[in-house]
């Protein structure tokens, strides 16, 4: 087997580990009462449950709200008595194409002072039009009816915050979908220039926050322009380079603009020479000239070769479909961009490209994302949906699990003296429900004491007991199996290639042992999925062979695997029928994995793909493999069962095979790196940080040391 200067020959499966990397410096926390209106201590409930919806609301489209366009030429008439004409300076102007009369006696105002005449330039009259543009888009969409229920408290915002806010700051609102509060008298802050990650278990209502953003549900300034990258694009003939270029309309229509005043000038037109210099600057102020190769590096960067980024966009699977819509959105750059789930779709290899390019981001960044890496590396802040409000802490995902962890033992320590408190009023005499009454009243005394604006924002709350705090936890695990003598599996002399197509593997020679933590990487298309195929027999090589220890069983996770699935069955009577296990065991078996209960005996057809995930898992634990071959499988889980997951390959005593985006997982296993290149298997010569920067330097991205 041949590789790079940096890489040696793959001979066997060994377990290899790679340097972890230093731990960016704490940062300060933001306590949740410096921003939204709530106490941390309070509606705390005692168990989390998946609700599915940010799964199932998935719209067809990618979300876009531009600014209002502005409007060239004439514009309507607007009035000028101090109500109509809310969006200008000083009030009481009026506007009309530039070119309006005063009244033909010269009278008076309605309010008995002199109206002088006041000719607007264009620039006014269409910052007039705008502003108005503005506030007609904000009642309608406000207003506008929908599957969910939005309340919000408060939503007018002066002419000055439109104007000049680059800040969203929305207090005191509650969503809610079919029936079930998700948000409950929420804030929303978010400050520009700063990369927020959203994060929360899985259901709780991340994705639909996110499409109210993006919806203008919520009382989102309309000067903010909000791009929503969630779906793939409408795909044609268009070039992939072309659709990402043609996402920029502003560029497209100067250019154009451009064309048409240096076609007049040519024909002795010099009337329009002030406007080409305008058009002329704006070119320069948005980088025209360097448009395209900014979106050639971002689709390079997202694993497009230069064949495929002429390639027109019908021609792309789906995944590919989905990078292009994120390339647009990257190139884009607007004042607030929203990614749910970007890693799910790329190989490692993007996955660190988009990491790094992110790192540099310079507008407002909001991420729902299940990769604790991506989030640690990318992010400057964290808001944490919980219970149903917002909660925000400086820092990236690691510092706000420290945060959150003393968090939980202030929440439990109030708990306890309440409770305490309690039991001595019960003790003095008191009926239970008088006890709890005194507790309340109490606490909110407490509260007014601490903090009057919170008080007196709540008085219209009734005050509640405080909850025993309850972690969200997930434990998975995989019976230990007995021991078989190596190789259990390998390949030998391996060629394959599909019908008609260049090989894609060439003399494969590997072998894989109990003991094996294998991480196979590479870019998209150079057959990860194929090899992992060849080694469980579904694929038959060309030439070679691969041979496995006649006892040995096989456990296979992949992004099919819920498919398999009898969906006209509850996860527990399938479990129950395939292993033939009583009904109390494949409870419990589906409640370790994450399963919550209600989700135990409704039909799979029913379920999310995040709690199909957790069904599959459940089944290959009860099947007791001795190696477990996975294909991305964090795609359907939140960041706690990620972490279980890695908990339990850890613990396993068998075999692992892996392939994974997800960088934390592949580090905290300790898993040695295969990469897919050239026809071959190599194995990494360094940890992962080494692989990282040689990704890096091949795009031709500057490496820093972190």
């Amino acid at each position: 087997m041949g590789g790079g200067k940096k890489k040696k020959g793959k001979s066997g499966g060994g377990g290899g580990g790679g340097g972890q990397k230093a731990g960016k410096p704490r940062r300060e926390a933001v306590e949740p009462g410096d921003l939204p209106p709530e106490d941390p201590m309070e509606d705390l409930v005692e168990e989390t449950d998946e609700l599915g919806v940010g799964e199932e609301e998935r719209e067809e489209e990618k979300q876009l709200t531009p600014p209002p366009p502005q409007t060239e030429g004439v514009v309507d008439e607007i009035e000028g008595s101090g109500e109509g004409g809310e969006g200008v300076e000083g009030g009481g102007a009026t506007g009309g194409g530039g070119e309006e009369e005063r009244d033909e006696n010269g009278e008076e105002g309605e309010a008995g002072e002199e109206v002088k005449e006041k000719k607007m330039s264009r620039k006014e009259l269409k910052k007039l039009k705008k502003k108005e543009e503005m506030w007609r888009k904000m009642e309608q969409e406000l207003t506008d009816g929908s599957q969910f229920s939005v309340s919000q408290r408060e939503t007018k915002m002066t002419d000055a915050l439109l104007e000049t806010t680059r800040d969203i700051k929305i207090e005191r609102f509650s969503i809610s979908a079919r029936g079930k509060d998700l948000l409950v008298n929420a804030a929303l802050q978010i400050t520009a220039g700063r990369r927020y990650g959203l994060v929360g278990p899985n259901g709780m209502g991340k994705t639909t926050l996110l499409k109210h953003i993006a919806d203008r549900k919520l009382a989102i300034p309309p000067n903010i322009d909000v791009l929503y990258c969630e779906q793939e694009i409408v795909v044609d003939d268009t070039p992939a380079i072309e659709a990402v270029l043609k996402a920029d309309v502003k560029r497209l229509k100067l250019l154009e603009e451009e064309d048409k005043l240096i076609a007049a000038s040519e024909r002795g037109d010099d009337t329009q020479t002030d406007r080409l210099r305008e058009v002329h600057e704006e070119l320069e102020a948005i980088g025209a000239a360097s448009a395209e190769s900014r979106a050639r590096r971002i689709l390079a960067g997202l694993g497009f070769t230069v064949e495929m980024q002429g390639r027109a966009t019908r021609k792309f699977s789906g995944g590919w479909r989905m990078r292009v819509s994120l390339a647009r959105a990257l190139f884009m750059e607007p004042t607030l961009l929203m990614l749910d789930e970007p890693t799910n779709h790329l190989d490692l290899n993007a996955v660190i490209w988009l990491n790094s390019y992110l790192q540099s981001w310079k507008k407002t960044l909001l991420i729902v994302s299940h990769d604790q890496s991506f989030l640690d590396d990318v992010c400057t802040d964290v808001i944490h949906l919980d219970h149903q409000k917002l909660f925000y802490y400086r820092g990236n995902y690691n510092d706000f699990k420290k945060m959150y962890k003393q968090k939980l033992k202030e929440l439990e320590k109030a708990f306890k003296s309440q409770q305490r408190e309690l039991k001595e009023l019960k003790a003095h005499g008191q009926s239970k429900k008088k006890a709890e009454a005194s507790v309340m009243d109490s606490s909110k005394k407490k509260k007014k004491g601490g903090n009057k604006r919170v008080a007196e924002e709540d008085e219209d709350e009734p005050p509640d007991l405080l909850a025993k705090p309850r972690e969200y936890k997930v434990k998975f695990s995989f019976p230990n199996p007995p021991p078989l003598n190596p190789p259990i599996l390998g390949a030998y002399d391996v060629t394959f290639s599909y019908e008609g197509m260049p090989p894609l593997f060439e003399h494969l020679e590997f072998g894989i042992n109990m003991e094996s933590r294998v991480a196979i990487v590479g870019p998209n298309g150079v057959g990860k999925s194929t090899l992992l195929n060849i080694l469980l027999g579904k694929l038959t090589p060309n030439l070679g062979e691969v041979r496995k220890n006649h006892r040995l069983r096989i456990g296979v996770y992949n992004q099919h695997a819920a498919d398999q699935l009898e969906l006209s069955e509850s996860p527990v009577e399938y479990l129950m029928r395939k292993f033939n296990v009583d009904y109390q065991l494949a409870r419990r078996t589906l409640g370790r994995y994450g399963l919550a209960s209600h989700g135990h005996t409704i039909k799979m057809r029913d379920l999310s793909g995040g709690q199909k995930a957790r069904v599959v898992f459940a089944e290959l634990s009860l099947m007791e493999p001795d190696i477990l071959i996975m294909d991305e499988p964090t795609n359907n889980l939140d960041i706690e069962s990620i972490d279980a997951l890695a908990d339990a390959m850890n613990e396993y005593e068998g075999g692992v095979v892996l392939v994974s985006h997800d960088a934390r997982l592949i580090q905290e296993t300790n898993c040695t790196l295969w990469v897919v290149e050239n026809r071959e298997v190599n194995e990494v010569d360094g940890d992962f940080y080494d692989y990282k920067r040689e990704v890096l330097q091949a795009l031709g991205e500057l490496v820093g040391d972190s």
